[in-house]
């Protein structure tokens, strides 16, 4: 292995921009996985065999982490990441470890507090719904129809609203499951 970063051999990998209902995928040559995310926002990278082996015959568009120019979609994600790497606090929440949130929602409904546990991914693995109340719901994977990733842990934007897990588990806690919700 040498000691100049840019003579580390690439990788190519799936990566795929997940919005709920479908997604946009490429391929991606890259020094590593960190890398790749550290270059685009709002992508995941898929490690998933069988997906790998269907996206071969995809004719997905190719791409680099050094590339000056990107395909549709995955430029907009490099312009977000260098927005993003300008501002306080980029990076800080990656990492393999759960991460805690919470968001207050006000628009259109009664307000609700969210309290999500986030794995490394940015997919939801936990919630809590707490209403104005008091009540709380909690609800899993199993209970959504969809479960796109939710938070992008390099971006900053997601720092105001890190709770301890202690805080999320005092609430998970009390929390029933609906099953209507």
């Amino acid at each position: 292995m040498t000691d100049d970063p840019s003579k580390t051999p690439k990788t190519r990998y799936l990566v795929l921009h997940d919005y709920g209902m479908g997604g946009i995928w490429w391929w991606v040559r890259a020094r590593s996985e960190r890398e790749l995310l550290e270059t685009f926002a709002e992508v995941e990278v898929m490690h998933d065999e069988a997906a790998r082996a269907r996206a071969e015959g995809w004719g997905l568009d190719e791409a680099d982490v050094d590339a000056s120019a990107d395909p549709v979609g995955l430029a907009s994600a490099r312009a977000a990441r260098v927005a993003q790497r300008e501002l306080p606090g980029f990076g800080v929440l990656a990492g393999p470890e759960p991460l805690h949130l919470r968001q207050s929602w006000t628009e259109d409904t009664d307000p609700v507090d969210y309290l999500s546990e986030v794995g490394p991914d940015g997919r939801r693995l936990r919630q809590v719904e707490v209403l104005v109340d008091g009540t709380a719901y909690r609800s899993t994977p199993e209970d959504w129809p969809f479960n796109p990733p939710l938070v992008d842990r390099f971006s900053p934007e997601w720092l105001p609203f890190v709770i301890t897990a202690a805080e999320f588990e005092q609430e998970w806690a009390r929390a029933v499951h609906d099953p209507d919700r």
